[in-house]
């Protein structure tokens, strides 16, 4: 093997082609995220229409292609596109810019498959090439090909490029695990796309949505657009809006939007199934990344809180501009980042008011009965750093009980509570709700159930006073969870006493 130097007698290596080939193809990229990757570059290029095709040539092979209606690019712009590694990751860019290793559209590419089509149109002009790894493989060189006529015409979804714009089409989908069962190719391939369009709708659902002094971008599957997902469901009423929280870091902002997603019994079943993800919510709470505003990673607390089923409503937006990626430790992918200490140290003070709020949906009944003073059926004690419920002596009905009781009796009326307490289903009670909270509620008061509570507990109602009346039953569960009743009953007895 000849020896080549440069200009000061430093010694040239050429890259083995091959073995560059398995690095790059195994970076680790899944089929979503590789579609996210390409789409970035669509964003990028001014697009406003986004659209993913996909189907079968004629020998019965699938193929994957991303059209845009972007800029598009010269003939000498996408042989530099197709460079691997052709944009240095430090050079400043544009503040919309999605990209930034210049590796993006190749890795992504090559994790799919073995032959990645760009044909790109620039004022009326098109220009394409082609990187065939088994041609890469063959030869050991890095041999970028310029498809003739004839495979351009043949080429999937060529006929939709307009006077501008950039199609890539992935073809020899060998990464693409279809199963051993070719009855079911289709549909796994349907599948796979579904599970594609979650994916986008999800990663840039800013984008689809748009945002104040953004367009909207149509992202199409099959020419069907998607509907954004917001995991905030930030236009909701039900959703909580916490105070937002900015953070100077080398003299740009990051921003914090804390929200609360609805509680079970705020929304219908069918929006509580479809803000839980695909993750569901215990997965699905914590930070969301966003680097401009498209989505980095999500559901996490960054190992600074643990993932807990109170808090599993509590997600939080944070918008990062591109000029801090190097504090991020953006990858390859766009799929890891990791906060800078300056940020964590700010992140540990505020995550507590984040976490509380979210505790509050579920709560929210217990905090509202200490703010008023009623008295709950149930206590929450804490004792020893362990948590335990018990019923409430004090509660006016069970109190009542027990003084109607013999004497000799009420030490084993006191142990019957004790015993209940203790009797609790935890694993149970945290399974159901966990997993099934709509079926899993508690039995709602009916008029019927209460007027029965209320003549046990209010023996002689003539011997109480109206407001007095008024003020126990409004400190007393379950009439204080109710006060469309406690309205009524007050109002009748007033007519039963006129």
């Amino acid at each position: 093997m000849t020896q080549a130097f440069d200009n000061e007698g430093n010694e040239i290596i050429e890259p083995n082609a091959s073995n560059m080939i398995v690095a790059l193809r195994d970076i680790g990229y899944s089929l979503e995220s590789a579609v996210a990757d390409i789409i970035d570059n669509s964003i990028s290029a001014k697009a406003t229409r986004v659209d993913i095709r996909f189907g079968w040539d004629a020998e019965n092979d699938p193929w994957v292609a991303i059209l845009d209606n972007g800029v598009g690019m010269s003939d000498v712009e996408l042989v530099e596109a197709m460079r691997p590694g052709g944009r240095d990751p430090l050079t400043l860019r544009g503040k919309d810019d999605l990209g930034r290793f210049g590796l993006g559209l190749k890795t992504a590419s090559f994790s799919q498959c073995l032959k990645v089509t760009v044909t790109s149109c620039q004022d009326g002009e098109l220009s394409s090439r082609q990187w065939d790894l088994d041609l890469v493989r063959r030869k050991n060189c890095w041999s970028l090909r310029k498809p003739d006529a004839a495979e351009l015409a043949s080429l999937p979804c060529i006929d939709l490029i307009g006077n501008q714009g950039t199609l890539v089409v992935w073809q020899k989908l060998d990464r693409l695990d279809l199963g051993n069962d070719k009855d079911r190719f289709h549909q796994v391939l349907n599948e796979r796309i579904s599970s594609i369009s979650e994916h986008v709708a999800l990663v840039f659902h800013r984008f689809i949505s748009g945002e104040p002094g953004k367009p909207k971008i149509i992202i199409a599957v099959n020419n069907n657009p998607l509907d954004p997902f917001d995991p905030f469901n930030a236009k909701s009423t039900s959703t909580t809006h916490l105070q937002e929280e900015p953070i100077e870091i080398e003299g740009k902002t990051v921003l914090f939007k804390p929200y609360i997603l609805p509680h079970h019994s705020k929304v219908s079943p069918e929006d509580y199934e479809r803000l839980g993800g695909k993750e569901g919510y215990l997965r699905g709470q914590g930070f969301y990344i966003y680097r401009n505003r498209r989505l980095i990673i999500h559901g996490t607390w960054f190992r600074m809180a643990r993932q807990d089923e109170i808090t599993k409503l509590a997600r939080v937006q944070v918008d990062i501009p591109n000029t801090l990626d190097h504090l991020w430790t953006i990858d390859v992918r766009k799929s890891r980042a990791q906060p800078p200490e300056a940020v964590k140290k700010r992140l540990r003070g505020i995550l507590e008011r984040i976490r509380d709020g979210a505790k509050r949906p579920y709560v929210h009944r217990g905090t509202v009965i200490e703010h008023h003073h009623s008295q709950t059926v149930w206590q929450r004690l804490y004792l020893n750093d362990r948590v335990s419920y018990q019923p409430n002596s004090q509660h006016p009905l069970i109190s009542e009980l027990r003084s109607d009781l013999p004497v000799e009796l009420r030490n084993r009326f006191d142990g019957f509570l004790s015993i209940l307490g203790k009797s609790l289903p935890f694993a149970m009670l945290f399974n159901d709700l966990a997993t099934r909270p709509k079926e899993t509620e508690n039995c709602r008061a009916t008029d019927d159930v209460l007027n029965q509570l209320a003549s046990l507990l209010f023996v002689s109602e003539d011997d109480y006073d109206p407001t007095y009346l008024a003020e126990v039953m409004r400190s007393t569960e379950p009439f204080a969870s109710s006060p469309e009743f406690i309205a009524r009953y007050l109002a009748r007895l007033s007519t039963q006493g006129d």
